[in-house]
């Protein structure tokens, strides 16, 4: 059995697709790619397919990720393109490698998220997030099914800043740049309960009563390991990459390379 993992994206319109929704279009993109899948046994029989870690309705991502197994080895670079083409335009598949290492979920321990804040004064966003910064705890409020929870928002964000317009159009994300905003990029942890980016909108009003007059367009730019040096994160793909590249490893066996003798010399 072969297994790839994929990066995909929600861009556009199709941010507003759910997981759901963003599933039965990928095993409606195998089908037609006639990919060879290996499927789960049982009565419901479906097709092996782990994702990890998706992004919330209406949020934009850069960097999804999910793992495939098949029962008959494919070119993951062939196969991307494949998959690509039958999937909706926004949802495009645009990195594939083959699984060498295990663990790929245990790879995304934080996120990079960008914060389109439309009709706030960039120097008002940069205030708040440093107030935010400041903190040391930030409470904030979530409805869930088991009614209101409160939780510290303050903790899992490793870096909040505001950045200008042009670092942000360095990134291929979805945004209108007709009209001028306050853009935040921050760094979450991936704790229990998820810190999410609303979670922090919310703890930038309750600290520094920011209050964007429409609703803030939410990007994940990237998710990965954690580099608690920098503050940034790495690329989830990149050991499976260099597995693909590295040198065979020795089984052990003794070399069986002979040593020549040198010839000798006049008497």
């Amino acid at each position: 059995m072969q297994r790839i993992r994929l990066r995909y994206t929600k861009r556009g319109r199709l941010r507003f697709t759910s997981h759901r929704d963003f599933q039965r279009a990928f095993e409606r993109a195998l089908r037609r790619a006639e990919v060879p899948m290996a499927y789960s046994a049982g009565f419901t029989p479906h097709p092996k397919v782990s994702y990890a870690n998706a992004a919330p309705t209406g949020t934009g991502s850069e960097a999804e990720y999910l793992e495939i197994a098949l029962t008959e080895p494919r070119d993951p670079d062939k196969l991307r393109e494949l998959l690509d083409e039958s999937m909706p335009v926004g949802l495009d598949i645009i990195d594939a490698v083959e699984s060498h290492t295990s663990g790929l979920a245990d790879r995304l321990t934080a996120s990079i998220w960008e914060l389109r804040l439309d009709g706030v004064e960039p120097a008002d966003a940069a205030r708040a997030a440093e107030a935010f910064r400041a903190a040391e705890s930030v409470e904030v409020q979530r409805r869930t099914k088991n009614g209101i929870r409160t939780f510290d928002a303050r903790e899992a964000v490793v870096r909040l800043e505001a950045v200008t317009a042009d670092e942000a159009l360095a990134h291929d994300t979805d945004r209108p740049t007709d009209q001028p905003c306050a853009i935040l990029r921050l760094v979450v942890r991936h704790v229990t309960p998820a810190v999410r980016p609303d979670d922090v909108l919310s703890g930038l009003r309750a600290v520094a009563d920011l209050a964007p007059p429409v609703p803030a367009a939410v990007t994940r730019l990237a998710q990965g390991l954690l580099h608690e040096e920098t503050g940034t994160v790495t690329d989830p793909l990149a050991p499976d990459r260099e597995a693909a590249t590295a040198p065979p490893v020795n089984d052990g066996a003794p070399a069986a390379a002979a040593t020549a003798s040198a010839p000798e010399g006049p008497a």
